[in-house]
């Protein structure tokens, strides 16, 4: 067989290509399958590589350089990807949980090791790859809405902690394997080890606001400033010779606060999730020794069997603690035992690294590789049976039924101005951004601002923005200007027609989302009302598009429009709740607030698993009912539930029924752009009605 491409060249592009069409095609096979994708990435490292086809070479400078430029992005995106604002929110018992769930497993490793007749520094590092945990399955929680639950808060808080001490405990049994250890050199490692993290941690949080706050919007050269970032750490966690993972996880933890959830963050992970991470589950599974792996798991059978069963038992005995210390009650605790589960970023990283330093043997990192597999299908699979059981904090529902959750605050921006002698007529009103740019979508769009507008006793407000540079007399930008007057009188003839009050804007700005979201801000917009485009193509979710940048720059929520009819002659709406967020009630109150306009139907449709528990069922549909009490329109919303595991089906199923749908945006942590999840992506392909993406700016 590897005679057959020996027509290949031997050159790094060929390796290059090979690794693109890996990425590109094989984890969405596995993913068919209900399997995660990088199973799929170390599948195909085993098939390409020597015990197989003989493409890829892990021993070549290409794969050396993209492997380690992959490992680098894992602990990068891992420090990136934690939630700071929730741990500082329950910092104490993050840390307590990140201590049980680190030292149980810890121990256990140690005393597992020691029991296959390992030496100490294995031993110690045995456990510590056992001790930290990958949030694998975020995504679940997040869409489930019980992100805001203590125990989850508390859980991915507590992966500060353990990723942390885990990389300490890394870098400490590298050192010792080196051969110099003594008391006064241990001691002068962890001296040095403070004082870089201090610096990294500190001197790139300070450096990153300095250039992000004097760069303003220019979002390539900051992109490029968190790379140079990265790298630097990891370079310098090389000179005081610890492994650069560590470096790169600090990274990661210095500048979260910097990007914060930007576009710039999405870009940054979208590169490492498309690119250089798969690159390094790849070479994992070159390095695999196929007959090597299958030796050691049936000679070495009861060794994958401890390392797999003592994870299991601590990281639930670590969960248990925290039912005992913080009185959590049992669906809790299950959900933190999943969540902390997967053995995925630091663990796979720390333990190629004990395996090139020769710290770790084969049998064990090939149990690790085992435990890796088991443990990203179990965690998932467990937090997807345990976390829909959550508490909603009530406090959210209240929060959100005692206020008018569509004026912003601007009334609290001082800037050193006295905003009594402001128009507080604008302040007040319900304002409608309309941005127009195709003749063909601008009368639906239009139309349905102007009865939202009229309704509300606001006013909308077409936007038409001119692109422009430098030079104002170019002739290209006087053309632009009166395509772009021609817009806006059609559309305050559109908006005079359903006599609501029309204040066309021209913008000529360098940035066409940036203009629209200027003027939002600047008529303190209650509402954007955009038009649909794509926005999970490759290029929309690498270099974002204007959609995508209006939903991250704007201070007001946007309703991104596929109309297929008139807007006043939609009379019946249909609108998904998964669960009951300020988001979701957000969206039930546009919903409101478009049927108060046409008088029309509205069906509350939430769909939940034919596994849910009826007390659960009974809960939500009571907490609904509770917060549409204070419903102020004169449109009476039904509540339907239907169980079904088939969501796609039974949503699009119910559509039918209905002249438009409207659904949630969801944003994925670990993909750039304005993506959606791959349910609501389902749903709107299968659906030929008019459909209303709701999102919401970022959170402050």
């Amino acid at each position: 067989m590897a005679q057959f491409f020996d027509w290949l060249p031997d050159s790094p592009i060929v390796s290059f290509t090979i690794l693109l069409l890996v990425t590109l095609t094989v984890p969405p096979i596995f993913e068919r399958f209900r399997l995660p994708g990088l199973v799929g990435l170390l599948a195909s490292g085993v098939v390409l590589g020597p015990d197989g086809l003989g493409l890829l070479n892990t021993d070549s400078e290409t794969m050396k350089l993209l492997s380690d430029i992959g490992k680098i992005y894992l602990m990068f995106v891992a420090g990136l990807e934690i939630d700071l604002e929730n741990f500082r929110k329950t910092k104490e018992r993050s840390l307590g949980f990140g201590v049980a769930t680190f030292i149980i497993p810890l121990i256990f490793g140690v005393i597992l090791g020691k029991t296959f007749n390992f030496g100490w520094n294995t031993s110690i590092l045995i456990g510590s790859l056992l001790a930290s945990h990958t949030l694998l399955a975020f995504p679940i929680v997040s869409r489930l809405g019980v992100v805001g639950n203590e125990g989850v808060t508390v859980t991915i808080g507590a992966t500060i902690f353990t990723d942390i001490a885990a990389l300490l405990v890394l870098a400490i049994c590298v050192s010792v394997h080196g051969g110099e250890f003594s008391a006064v050199s241990l001691a002068v490692q962890l001296a040095t080890l403070v004082i870089y993290s201090v610096m990294v941690l500190l001197g790139f949080d300070w450096a990153g606001k300095q250039y992000f706050r004097r760069t303003g919007d220019e979002q390539s050269n900051q992109f490029l400033f968190v790379l140079l970032a990265v790298f630097l750490a990891s370079v310098g966690a090389q000179i005081i010779n610890v492994d650069k993972i560590v470096g790169a996880f600090l990274a990661g933890l210095a500048v979260n606060d910097v990007v914060g959830r930007s576009p710039v963050e999405e870009k940054i992970e979208f590169l490492g999730s498309a690119l250089f991470i798969p690159f390094f589950f790849v070479d994992m599974g070159l390095i695999l020794n196929v007959s090597g792996f299958i030796s050691s798991l049936s000679s070495e059978l009861l060794l994958t069997l401890g390392i797999v069963g003592a994870l299991i038992i601590s990281k639930f005995l670590a969960a248990l603690t925290a039912k005992f210390l913080y009185h959590y009650d049992w669906n809790e605790i299950l959900t933190m035992w999943s969540l902390s589960l997967p053995q995925v970023a630091a663990t796979l990283a720390a333990a190629l690294v004990g395996k090139n330093v020769g710290l770790i043997t084969d049998s064990v990192f090939n149990s690790v590789i085992v435990l890796m597999l088991v443990t990203s299908i179990l965690g998932p699979v467990l937090t997807a049976k345990f976390a829909p059981r959550l508490n909603v904090p009530s406090s959210l529902i209240q929060a959100n039924t005692d206020q008018n959750i569509w004026h912003t605050d601007t009334e609290n921006l001082h800037l050193g101005l006295e905003l009594e002698e402001v128009d507080n007529t604008s302040k007040n009103c319900f304002n409608i951004v309309v941005p127009v740019c195709n003749p063909h979508t601008e009368k639906y769009l239009i139309e349905v601002g102007a009865l939202l507008a009229h309704n509300q006793s606001g006013k909308v407000i077409p936007v038409s923005i001119t692109k422009a540079h430098l030079n104002m007399d170019e002739p290209s930008l006087n053309t632009s200007l009166r395509q772009s007057k021609q817009l806006l009188r059609k559309a305050s003839k559109i908006g005079q027609e359903f006599q609501a009050e029309v204040k066309p804007v021209i913008r000529i700005d360098d940035d066409v989302a940036q203009g629209i979201c200027r003027v939002a801000r600047e008529e303190n917009a209650s509402l954007i009302v955009m038009g649909w485009s794509k926005t999970d193509s490759f290029q929309a979710r690498l270099f974002g598009n204007i959609i995508d940048s209006v939903f991250y720059s704007s201070h007001c929520p946007v309703a991104v429009m596929r109309l297929k009819k008139e807007p006043n002659n939609i009379t019946r709406i249909l609108v998904t709740v998964k669960n009951i967020t300020s988001h979701s009630l957000r969206i039930i109150q546009f919903a409101l607030l478009f049927a108060n306009v046409n008088q029309a139907e509205i069906t509350l449709l939430h769909v939940c698993l034919r596994g849910t528990p009826e007390g659960q069922v009974a809960l939500f549909e009571a907490e609904l009912a509770s917060y549409l009490q204070n419903n102020p329109s004169n449109v009476e919303p039904v509540i339907k539930i239907i169980r079904n595991d088939d969501v796609v089906g039974t949503v699009s199923k119910k559509a039918l029924s209905y002249d438009m749908v409207i659904l949630s945006s969801i944003r994925r942590r670990t993909a750039g752009g304005l993506t959606v999840s791959n349910l609501t992506t389902e749903i709107l392909n299968e659906l030929d009605s008019s459909v209303v993406l709701f999102g919401e700016p970022n959170p402050v």
